[in-house]
């Protein structure tokens, strides 16, 4: 008779969790794991057969009201066994009544449903070569500045456009190796900040929140100054963001991918209109 457990993950195994998703070909980011845990530790979750990992989810707890679930993978080989909707199941509880969040895959929408998921919107995966796009921006009459820590101002920026605030998270992703983070001030207020970080494959910029559309430009302008042309970039525009989508078609970015936004439980006011690329599709 086997033996399936599902618990919670160590380090180790949440590494494992960010390789599957590198072989999904969902392009984790080389420091992903270490900011990811920072948020909620307890938040990974495997499910072990026989004493072998064969799934993976996080569901990662950010206040008492808000969650979000990722990594939702069942190794190949293991799946249609019923393994998954048990990790699912079990994980889940870890977020209680919080409302939660997940970017889920196109075609499994009608699986979320089951689970009281309700669609929000779209988020569209744009992808490029580095050099076209820095060309089609252009010159910057005013730059951003280097963004190295995290600040009262910038949480507070940022919890204007995410559901939960995130300071260790922000602290971890503005610093990993290899992040590049920019800022846009204007008489000492922000106006929006971003993060590039290298990838499995290239390099992801998110988040990318701007007030509008110039501020969103000038901050991919300088951290895409420091990118090789060659190099292929990747924005995930929201959408009901007309500007961003814009903006993605504008540097020549086409779309690669796309999730479906959805929520259990009241579905957060954001305004989207000045989110030009999400932080993740893993937390949010």
């Amino acid at each position: 008779m086997t033996d399936y457990i599902i618990r919670p993950l160590n380090p180790g195994e949440t590494d494992i969790a960010v390789s599957w998703a590198a072989q999904e070909g969902w392009n984790p980011g080389a420091s992903d794991a270490v900011a990811f845990r920072s948020v909620d530790p307890h938040g990974f979750w495997g499910g072990f057969l026989d004493g072998e990992m064969v799934g993976s989810i996080s569901v990662v707890n950010y206040d008492e009201d808000f969650a979000f679930l990722g990594f939702y993978i069942v190794r190949p080989g293991y799946r249609g066994m019923g393994l998954g909707l048990q990790l699912w199941e079990t994980a889940s509880r870890h977020a209680g009544q919080r409302v939660i969040g997940l970017d889920g895959v196109v075609d499994q929408q009608a699986n979320y449903r089951k689970s009281g998921y309700v669609l929000a919107y779209r988020n569209i995966r744009q992808g490029g070569p580095a050099g076209p796009a820095l060309r089609a921006l252009g010159q910057a009459p005013e730059a951003t500045a280097p963004l190295a820590e995290v600040t009262p101002a910038l949480d507070a920026y940022d919890r204007e456009l995410f559901p939960a605030p995130r300071p260790a998270f922000l602290e971890a992703w503005i610093t990993s190796p290899g992040h590049a983070a920019r800022v846009k001030l204007a008489d000492g207020v922000i106006r929006g900040y971003a993060v590039l970080r290298p990838c499995v494959s290239g390099y992801k910029i998110g988040p990318l929140f701007a007030d509008d559309a110039d501020v969103a430009r000038d901050l991919l302008r300088d951290l895409l100054a420091g990118v090789e042309p060659e190099a292929e970039i990747f924005l995930d525009t929201p959408e009901p963001n007309a500007a961003a989508v814009d903006l993605a078609g504008t540097l020549g970015l086409v779309p690669v991918f796309e999730t479906a936004r959805m929520y259990r439980g009241a579905a957060p006011d954001l305004p989207v209109d000045r989110i030009f690329g999400v932080c993740t599709f893993e937390l949010g």
